[in-house]
């Protein structure tokens, strides 16, 4: 039976056959899960649950950014969901302890994707994958921060939609059928991506606007003291030095575009 709740919205992983692959490189793909074809749960309307993924050697502050923001939503209820309820290890070495695991999550209203280095081996992680693709039909909101997006599109989630990721890798997501944008924070659905790190707190807050209203959005926005003002203008790849961007990104792509290009094939066929 079909939800009355307007904050349900089924996201359904797209065809990307489409997309031509490189590298030719056998890669289990994913099974689709029961659930994508299932008409999406009931949803408390008083109630938004949140799921956080958790994975090795995540960005920490791409998940505990948007954390800060989304805990403080009226009636949210969050979960950090990882493959075991051991500490998770961060890219700083902070650990990060679940609350429950990929296969005792219950369904979310939003699923939270973080990224870091560890996002290239959760995009070839089969487990995950199906976790995300579940997620994604019977979640409101699919979101990812940084190179997050990159697990969104192994799951299939990214094939013909606008998306953004880490300015370094941002060229590595047409691998999955993506169009690539500059946007800080891009919407494409119900599919929310958003860029470097520290982009996941303005993804957070748009997030927050849209599950609770702007009111609610400015008084989170507040109460944490969001109000950047760096010492210096040098957070952007548009105003950097083009030299060093150029470098960035061709090492970026040195170290990732393999784990990419199988992550894509295992979609695609």
């Amino acid at each position: 039976m079909d939800s009355e709740n307007p904050r349900v919205r089924a996201v359904h992983p797209v065809d990307a056959q489409v997309v031509e692959v490189p590298v030719d490189v056998a890669v289990p793909a994913p099974e689709a899960s029961d659930d994508l074809d299932a008409a999406s749960p009931e949803h408390d309307p008083d109630e938004v649950r949140i799921s956080f993924l958790l994975f090795p050697h995540l960005t920490q502050l791409d998940l505990t950014g948007p954390a800060q923001v989304l805990s403080r939503v009226p009636g949210a209820h969050v979960e950090y969901v990882a493959a075991t309820l051991d500490p998770v290890p961060s890219d700083c070495g902070l650990a990060l302890v679940p609350t429950t695991t990929i296969a005792e999550a219950g369904p979310a209203d939003v699923l939270v994707v973080p990224g870091g280095d560890g996002a290239f081996d959760a995009m070839l992680d089969v487990a995950v994958i199906d976790f995300v693709r579940r997620e994604a039909g019977r979640a409101t909101w699919v979101t990812s921060v940084c190179t997050g997006a990159f697990v969104l599109g192994a799951a299939g989630l990214l094939a013909g939609k606008r998306a953004t990721t880490h300015w370094a890798s941002k060229p590595l997501l047409a691998a999955f059928g993506a169009q690539p944008v500059e946007d800080r924070v891009v919407d494409d659905g119900a599919v929310v991506t958003a860029a470097g790190i520290s982009a996941g707190i303005d993804m957070a807050l748009w997030l927050a606007a849209e599950l609770a209203g702007q009111p609610a959005a400015e008084a989170i926005q507040l109460q944490i003291e969001y109000d950047p003002q760096p010492p210096f203008d040098g957070g952007s790849a548009a105003r950097a030095d083009t030299r060093v961007v150029a470098e960035a990104r061709a090492a970026a792509e040195a170290a990732r575009g393999e784990k990419v290009a199988r992550a894509a094939a295992a979609v695609i066929r």
